[in-house]
């Protein structure tokens, strides 16, 4: 690393047009607590990467209900996922992002 400059990868999302539209009661239901966090559009990284604050904040929700069975694949995922990034492999870290993204989308689903 340069003593000036770094190199830096993110994860931005890409959500068409957004979130709330390709997540709409996640986006809802976060929206209660947190709208600011929705407003933002993040992406579902940035959700895992918050998942435990999330789940302390939404106590006694059907959102932390829903979340809660998939805290560990969740957690394990994004760390995995920004192992694969810190080492530059990052065919790894997008593999796993869809993985990332399958459960999110059951989440959805599971959210009335």
């Amino acid at each position: 690393m340069s003593r000036t400059m770094q190199l830096t990868v993110i994860v931005k999302p890409f959500y068409q047009p957004d979130f709330q539209a390709a997540y709409p009661r996640l986006a809802r239901h976060l929206g209660y607590l947190q709208p600011d966090l929705v407003a933002r559009n993040p992406s579902l990284y940035e959700l895992a990467s918050r998942l435990d604050h999330l789940l302390y904040k939404f106590d006694s929700t059907p959102l932390r209900t829903v979340l809660l069975p998939h805290r560990a694949k969740i957690l394990a995922l994004q760390k995995e996922i920004e192992q694969h990034i810190a080492a530059w492999r990052l065919a790894q870290a997008d593999a796993l992002l869809y993985q990332l993204e399958d459960i999110f989308d059951d989440i959805e689903q599971q959210l009335a």
